[in-house]
């Protein structure tokens, strides 16, 4: 009778260390999506930065300073639920700017133009890695979220559901490619 109240003691410990490791990893997982969304706010935030600063430094055309300057300020702007929209919307307006060469030519001419687009070119490089981080942490804690034993177990707490950062990051090609 005593060497089954045993076994049954050590099982249950067993169960209760390998539900406290999950929910020590679930809570990894939810620090490092937290982790991973500061970088990506900070280099949104730092793209939006040097394009508002480039469009009004009078280095671009006042057409392409207006398009680029509203699209900066409205992804500076815009509420967490508008928030890929603008910042799809900046990604396209950057690049039907930065569409050709000759574009990007002409900023690196002027005056503080080649520090400018050297900044934009690294900004607009580093978001699509920092939300491609976001993502897969994302993915990780939502994959390790689906499985039954943190279901039944409530080992998520009262954390929200991971929500992935959907937007268009694809950098304009003239701008990038002269980066590297």
């Amino acid at each position: 009778m005593s060497a089954t109240l045993i076994w049954i003691l050590v099982a249950l410990v067993a169960i209760g260390l390998y539900l406290s490791w999950t929910a020590g990893r679930l809570d990894r997982l939810h620090a490092r999506i937290d982790a991973a969304r500061a970088a990506l706010d900070a280099q949104l935030l730092r793209r939006a930065s040097v394009t508002q600063e480039l469009a009004t430094s009078g280095v671009l055309d006042p057409a392409a300073s207006i398009v680029l300057y509203e699209a900066a300020h409205a992804a500076r702007q815009a509420e967490e639920e508008q928030r890929e929209v603008a910042e799809s919307e900046l990604s396209q307006a950057l690049r039907a700017v930065f569409a050709e060469p000759p574009q990007v030519e002409g900023v690196r001419e002027a005056p503080g133009g080649e520090a400018a687009a050297h900044e934009l070119a690294e900004s607009v490089r580093r978001v699509p890695m920092a939300r491609r981080f976001h993502n897969d942490a994302v993915g990780a804690a939502r994959r390790l979220r689906e499985h039954r034993k943190v279901r039944w177990f409530h080992l998520a707490g009262h954390a929200p559901f991971p929500m992935a950062f959907e937007m268009d990051d694809e950098p304009p090609a003239a701008l990038v490619d002269r980066a590297v």
